[in-house]
């Protein structure tokens, strides 16, 4: 219990300085149940926010590589200006009838001061394996984006759940302060009248007094961590923790023993875990990853086409008064002939990737059977615990019963009295912890085999 107040008191601190302190609180008052907790979460939680966008991000990516296999249609323009014309050496004596002896060169101008191109390029993949590959991807590639989605959900159910069940506990804890601060007030205002008259000693009232202040300085520290646990279930929920929040949920409503008959029989539980799923799809990805390297092997054939307009002139006014076109189609054919062996060891390296993904899948099997039978075990122990705590509070509060009675009717001792008492506080207490254990283990239960989606 001590280490949760530790931890949960530095999420605190965190969520002070979150975003979500940037909304200004309302004066709404949110009457929610578990589910409705949940539900807020979906919908305004960062993390999940986040695994949203990441999917629609996805939905681009594989928009991109549908793209590239459509035809690429580019457009350009150039302009020049000559500010001097380059000039090259050419042979005079072919244009002289002899006059000039061979190898005369002289430097001759071509060209014109102003030259602008106007261009249009078209580009077309007919066949290339690895867009081939890409594209039977995509449906593994939106499948494992969604499946992270579900996990960033499933992660704020059990977040939000336990935050839910915290507060709850706390609730439950005031309670019963209160009736134990009701019952020794009461016992100490008896003592107090009977001390006035003689009937017992100062140290008895004393001691009362002492169980008392103790008591009300307890229920006084659990109210403020009552406090902190609301701020972390806001948190959670991804709600500015100055908003008003209630709780519709009873304890009553939690039904720990609902849907644990079957668990020793479910043997494919795995198949439902998200991570187990996660793990699926990035195995399918790897095997398209090795398809894509062996189909680098095959050859490519795209399709292309050139037109051009250029214009030429002496003056900045005439430019554009005519153009010469030109255009071009053609085909280009890639075949892989030899790259220094980089292709068959990148081959290698991707067969590699899928063999070591495909060990990591098979482990996981094993890890999350280990994980669910801890789970399970850990549930009936703080179900058999929780009912032994039950039992003892009964029992404590039963003592104490007897104890005040033959305290009043001299046949006890105050101590005794005061011993009851605080055997029952502590009967309390374990009650409450082993209350939160419970339920947390009923969490951890119904996440370990998959029940949480």
């Amino acid at each position: 219990m001590k280490t949760y107040i530790i931890i949960f008191s530095l999420l605190c601190l965190l969520c002070l300085e979150g975003n979500a302190q940037l909304v200004p609180p309302g004066n709404q008052t949110y009457s929610f149940t578990l589910q409705d907790c949940i539900n807020y979460a979906y919908e305004h939680q960062d993390t999940v926010l986040n695994a949203a966008l990441d999917v629609k991000s996805t939905e681009y990516r594989i928009k991109e590589i549908i793209g590239s296999g459509l035809p690429q249609i580019n457009a350009g323009a150039t302009f020049q200006d000559y500010l001097k014309l380059p000039s090259t050496l050419v042979d005079i004596s072919a244009f002289s009838n002899g006059q000039v002896p061979p190898g005369t060169l002289a430097p001759f101008k071509f060209g014109v001061k102003y030259q602008s191109n106007l261009t249009l390029d078209i580009n077309q993949i007919i066949f290339d394996g690895s867009f081939l590959v890409g594209l039977k991807a995509r449906s593994t590639y939106r499948e494992l984006s969604q499946r992270n989605y579900k996990r960033s959900k499933i992660d704020a159910n059990v977040n939000v759940t336990k935050a839910y069940y915290q507060v709850l506990v706390s609730d439950e804890q005031v309670r019963l302060l209160d009736a134990n601060l009701a019952q020794l007030k009461q016992q100490l205002d008896q003592t107090t009248a009977q001390n006035k008259q003689g009937f017992v000693e100062k140290i008895d009232v004393d001691r009362l007094a002492y169980q008392y202040n103790a008591l009300q300085t307890q229920r006084e520290n659990i109210i403020r961590l009552l406090v902190l646990n609301y701020q972390l279930l806001k948190f959670q929920m991804g709600m500015p923790i100055g908003e008003n929040l209630a709780l519709k949920d009873k304890l009553a409503d939690v039904k720990l023993e609902e849907n644990t008959a079957d668990l020793n029989t479910d043997s494919t539980f795995y198949k439902n875990r998200i991570e187990y799923n996660l793990f699926e799809s990035q195995v399918k990805l790897n095997g398209f990853d090795v398809k894509r390297r062996k189909a680098l092997f095959l050859p490519s054939l795209n399709a292309f086409g050139n037109a051009t307009s250029s214009y030429q002139n002496n003056t900045f006014g005439g430019l554009y008064g005519n153009y010469f076109p030109a255009s071009y189609v053609g085909l280009r054919l890639t075949v892989p002939v030899f790259n220094g062996g980089q292709r068959v060891a990148q081959l290698r390296q991707t067969q590699i990737t899928l063999q070591k993904s495909q060990n990591d899948l098979y482990r996981l099997k094993d890890a999350l059977n280990l994980q669910a039978s801890r789970a399970r075990i850990m549930f009936f122990n703080g179900l058999q615990t929780l009912n032994s705590q039950r039992r003892n509070q009964d029992l404590a509060r039963e003592v104490l019963r007897v104890t005040k009675i033959k305290y009043q009717q001299g046949v006890g001792s105050s101590i005794e009295v005061t011993q009851a008492q605080t055997a029952l506080e502590d009967a309390d207490n374990k009650y409450i912890q082993g209350l939160y254990d419970a339920l947390v283990s009923k969490v951890e239960l119904d996440k370990a085999y998959g029940r949480i989606q």
